[in-house]
């Protein structure tokens, strides 16, 4: 009997946007109009290419860049949750599944120590180059039309779920967590006895209520969070059943 914990990364395990916290870096801690203006929808991940070149250009280091993001606030109540889940890693297995990048996870995760609570991270791919400049790379490719190009969240969960059972691992219940348009998708990929958390306030709770109301509901059941607690709340009932 185990359970799959599903986590989305920025507003949901941190209380920002880690892609442009990093603006705290630039100078005078912001980006000129032009370089702002040039983001375009569904093409994230070039837009934070072009950021980091300007980073670069400005001779902002990896190790200013580090100290920065180190910096960056948990959500309410995360810290005691992730806690919560390394203490229980025999009855969760527990992912990420997020639009920021491998480096940016992997400092934050790593300076709080909670990069053992997590399985696996599934997000879009940085490093930095020989010139010291930080890259960033689409996750993968897709055809899911809802979805921004560089990356499709159901499309991950699915093949995750299908490497789980070729080795035997299947799910008693899955709970998602998250917060943005992005884990819709994935959130109607979820069946009848998985449970979707959307985080209250944000852009996926209003999207599942506007299915409901046009009475297209999601098949999973809803708990709605505001802090971590709740979502805590809810897996000790989950082990105790």
């Amino acid at each position: 009997m185990k359970f799959l914990l599903v986590f989305d990364f920025d507003h949901t395990i941190v209380d920002e946007n880690s892609d442009t916290w990093i603006v705290k870096c630039a100078p005078e801690r912001k980006l000129p109009n032009g370089l702002r203006n040039s983001y375009q929808p569904g093409h994230w991940t070039e837009y934070m290419g072009r950021v980091f070149v300007y980073l670069g250009d400005n001779g902002v280091k990896e190790d200013e860049m580090k100290r920065t993001m180190t910096t960056v606030p948990f959500t309410a109540g995360m810290i005691d949750l992730l806690g919560f889940i390394g203490e229980n890693k025999e009855l969760f297995d527990c992912i990420i599944v997020s639009d920021s990048n491998t480096v940016f996870i992997d400092w934050i995760l790593k300076a709080a120590d909670f990069h053992k609570v997590f399985d696996e991270v599934f997000t879009n791919p940085a490093a930095f180059s020989s010139t010291g400049y930080l890259t960033v790379q689409d996750f993968h490719a897709h055809h899911c039309a809802k979805c921004p190009k560089n990356l499709c969240k159901r499309k991950v969960l699915k093949e995750f779920l299908d490497k789980q059972l070729e080795r035997g691992v299947s799910y008693t219940q899955i709970v998602y967590i998250g917060d943005g348009g992005n884990d819709l998708c994935p959130v109607m990929f979820l069946k009848k006895n998985d449970v979707a958390m959307p985080r209250q306030g944000y852009t996926l709770e209003k999207k599942i209520s506007q299915l409901a109301q046009s009475l297209s509901p999601v098949q999973c059941s809803v708990l709605v969070w505001s802090s971590a607690i709740d979502i805590m709340s809810y897996l000790k009932l989950l082990i105790k059943e």
